[in-house]
């Protein structure tokens, strides 16, 4: 798959920029930056690619998407006219600023580090700050930055979101306040094309029995161990999949499969398609070469 990387108009004086396109012609294809974006798409249907998500949106969506995260949107032919896009970019060193490391803005910092991933909003929280953010072109100076935190706030103290890649398509762990937790997915991400990695490794790793970890992992993640490296070793096969040519057999065993036929009955199980099936489906969503002329050059490079 073709993916591009977009230059975005932000400077080094920006706290963010907004970019407000009515009737907004979705003619950017699979692109990422080293920016934070906030998106809103409003009277619009269609696909919408995140990382290795592939997902419908309809009426209304909001997607925060941490840097290079790669993503799209794709508007049905029968969409409305009438479609309105709102963007909110901010500098990757954001995250970094020392006030969100004071107690009361540590939940944004959560926020944004979770984004790696990708986080679809939805519920009231949608409708709220789609209100604020429609608002935010309208605003400058000292008011619009107060707006901007405002809609952070908002979003990270939200329940109505969820992660949109797998788990294992980000290079970079989950983040966790649990530091035995933390250990785990650090050396979970760095040897999970490791055959032998399994719960009993990890689990003397951290100086526990295999029972006690078992248990331990499960109530911090919600998953098994087993299929939390299941879930990573298929999003970095995902990720090998849509970035690279390599062979089905290549990326089996580069992420740590013992077989092809495994993997691709453990692949199908998670994903719902074969690996071909889902490097083909990704390939239907890439624009060709003749297409990219249509848009700003000066703002995209093929990486």
């Amino acid at each position: 798959m073709k993916i591009y990387s977009e230059i975005t108009p932000l400077n080094s004086d920006d706290i963010f920029v907004i970019l407000d396109h009515r009737n907004a012609k979705f003619d950017y294809p699979v692109h990422m930056h080293p920016e934070y974006e906030l998106n809103l798409v409003l009277n619009s249907a269609g696909n919408r690619i995140v990382g290795d998500s592939v997902a419908k949106y309809g009426e209304a969506d909001l997607v925060l998407i941490g840097p290079n995260t790669y993503h799209c949107w794709e508007k049905d032919d029968d969409s409305k006219e009438d479609t309105h896009v709102v963007t909110i970019q901010f500098e990757q060193n954001f995250i970094n600023n020392d006030l969100l490391a004071k107690n009361s803005l540590k939940h944004i910092k959560h926020l944004l580090e979770h984004s790696v991933r990708g986080i679809e909003f939805f519920g009231k929280t949608r409708a709220m700050a789609s209100e604020r953010i429609q608002k935010l072109p309208g605003l400058s100076g000292f008011e619009s930055a107060i707006e901007f935190l405002t809609i952070l706030n908002l979003l990270a103290s939200s329940k109505e979101q969820k992660n949109l890649t797998s788990v294992g398509f980000s290079s970079k762990p989950e983040h966790s306040i649990s530091t035995r937790i933390n250990e785990v997915y650090y050396h979970v991400l760095e040897n999970y094309n490791d055959v032998d990695l399994n719960l009993s490794s990890v689990a003397r790793k951290v100086n526990m029995s295999d029972s006690a970890f078992s248990h331990f992992f499960k109530k911090r993640t919600n998953k098994s161990f087993t299929q939390f490296v299941i879930d990573l070793r298929i999003g970095q096969a995902s990720k090998l999949l849509l970035e690279t040519s390599d062979s089905i057999g290549q990326i089996c065993y580069s992420c740590g499969f013992n077989n092809v036929s495994n993997f691709n009955r453990l692949f199908k199980k998670n994903r719902g398609s074969t690996p071909r099936n889902y490097r083909n489906q990704f390939q239907d969503h890439s624009i060709t070469s003749e297409q990219v002329p249509e848009i700003k050059e000066e703002y995209l490079r093929v990486v």
